[in-house]
């Protein structure tokens, strides 16, 4: 009977020990996921704000060019280059890499003329939130939001 209380209380430990290793296994999961997020979405910010700057700069300038401005731009593009850089070295997905290098690029034609219709832009970027939302929450899908919807 001694020996069976044994095995028993052994059998015991060793289903505890599992049980807390893979809590503790879990748990390390949720924080490294938690920590990507948080690196992914300063890196994904960063990139939007120069993105941004970018575009205004690249559709307010006008036709001739040859200005200041050009010094200006010219170090938000290659400003934006870097930001593209930041999401490729934190990105955990190819379709997020992707996106932000298409956008990128499509804001580098609008730079150099290529490009005079801000709605050309709002495909990539679209892809490129769509990409950023899926490699932050896998699995998740984004919700359609509704503007008289109040968050």
């Amino acid at each position: 009977m001694s020996l069976a209380g044994v095995a028993l209380g052994a059998g015991g430990s060793i289903f505890g020990q599992y049980v807390v290793s893979r809590a503790s296994t879990r748990q390390l999961e949720v924080q490294q996921s938690a920590a990507h997020r948080a690196e992914l979405k300063n890196a994904v910010l960063k990139f939007l704000g120069i993105a941004s700057q970018v575009e205004k700069a690249a559709l307010a300038r006008p036709v001739d060019g040859g200005t200041a401005d050009d010094a200006v731009l010219d170090r938000l593009v290659d400003d934006l280059w870097l930001a593209q850089a930041e999401i490729d070295l934190a990105a955990r997905s190819e379709p997020l890499r992707g996106s932000a290098y298409r956008y990128a690029f499509r804001l580098g034609q609008a730079v150099r003329g290529e490009i005079a219709d801000p709605s050309a832009l709002r495909g990539p970027q679209a892809q490129f939130m769509d990409a950023a939302y899926d490699d932050m929450w896998p699995g998740r899908r984004r919700a359609a939001g509704d503007a008289a919807t109040p968050w």
